[in-house]
């Protein structure tokens, strides 16, 4: 006899990915992430598509990973879904050092990030 199934933590109408320590630092992962909260998922992809952040195409990748996992894991309807949630995560910060002037050194701070995305499928409005 095993442990009982853990209860789903997200809703019935949601799917989630995750993409964990990516090489940006989180506070411009979160800028990227900003520029999708609250829109439609094709919408957010377009966006993704042509902007001219180095982290968007990885920030599309997990994107179009949650709409897929929308799709064929809960049977959700691609039409209408929305980034419901963008987050982020502090990941590990690698330490390096720089040699400076007069026998000194710097440190260098390359720090990684997390990041959460979850679509959710709405009623689409009759006008």
């Amino acid at each position: 006899m095993g442990k009982a199934k853990a209860p789903r933590r997200l809703a019935d109408n949601e799917a989630r990915a995750v993409t964990r320590t990516i090489r940006v630092s989180p506070q411009k992962l979160n800028l990227v992430a900003a520029m999708i909260r609250g829109k439609k998922a094709q919408t957010a992809v377009a966006d993704l598509e042509f902007s001219r952040k180095r982290i968007a195409g990885t920030v599309k990748k997990t994107l179009e990973s949650a709409i897929a996992n929308a799709e064929n894991n809960h049977d959700l309807d691609v039409d209408s879904l929305i980034v419901a949630e963008a987050f982020v995560g502090k990941s590990i910060v690698m330490k390096r050092f720089h040699a400076r002037g007069r026998g000194r050194a710097s440190r260098i701070e390359k720090p990684f990030a997390h990041l959460t995305i979850v679509v959710r499928e709405v009623e689409e409005e009759t006008a």
